[in-house]
């Protein structure tokens, strides 16, 4: 298992609009096959920080994923929504390997 893990650098007056955004991707990353465990945005301290993790069974799968995302109708308007209302300035992503007990 893989576990993508986003750090967004997000506009604090355009927190809603990045929920709402967040919104759109947890179904449409489990559409393709992945699972989502949640957007998280800021509440204390820094305003502007906000993440999100998912998981797919393998990079394969993950990579899988990506090059379908590029081609869907849902998520070609989910990557316009984040550039028309410019909620998001920047963001960082990294794999992880989960550890369960």
């Amino acid at each position: 298992m893989i576990t993508c893990y986003l750090r967004y650098i997000i506009d604090p007056f355009k927190a809603k609009e990045f929920e709402e955004y967040g919104k759109t991707w947890i179904p449409l990353v489990e559409k393709f096959g992945g699972k989502h465990h949640g957007y998280f945005l800021p509440s204390e301290g820094a305003n502007n920080v906000a993440l999100a993790m998912f998981s797919f069974p393998s990079m394969a799968l993950y990579e899988e994923y990506r090059i379908k995302s590029m081609q869907d109708p849902e998520c070609q308007a989910a990557f316009r929504y984040a550039e028309d209302t410019r909620c998001i300035l920047s963001y960082e992503r990294s794999f992880m390997r989960p550890v369960f007990g």
